[in-house]
């Protein structure tokens, strides 16, 4: 299915900093609680992703990642994540984020 213009226009893509990794042993699938700064304009948002496979915490922490950050908020169990982190998925369920390569501007979007 190809998307229009307009419809890519409508997916906002932030570039955000993960500033808090927690386990989340609640999850059905191996994941981690994510706090991630967009700048003082978006704020910090909360979400979870199923990223343990390739990443331990420490190497999360102050790491730049690209996220959607206007789909509704979905509740998962007591949680309830407000964007959605970006990735490659790999055959074995493993996820690759993704990642501006260079340190830029929290919030900027990408388009």
């Amino acid at each position: 299915m190809e998307l229009t213009w307009t419809e890519f226009e409508k997916v906002e893509m932030r570039v955000g900093t993960i500033i808090e990794i927690l386990d989340f042993p609640e999850a059905r699938k191996p994941a981690y609680q994510l706090k991630i700064d967009f700048g003082s304009e978006i704020g910090i948002r909360k979400t979870s992703a199923q990223i343990t496979i390739r990443y331990q915490k420490e190497m999360l922490l102050n790491r730049q990642i690209v996220a959607v950050i206007n789909f509704p908020k979905k509740q998962i169990g007591k949680f309830s994540s407000e964007c959605l982190v970006l990735g490659a998925v790999g055959e074995q369920g493993d996820v690759i984020l993704l990642a501006p390569d260079f340190k830029i501007e929290n919030g900027l979007r990408i388009g």
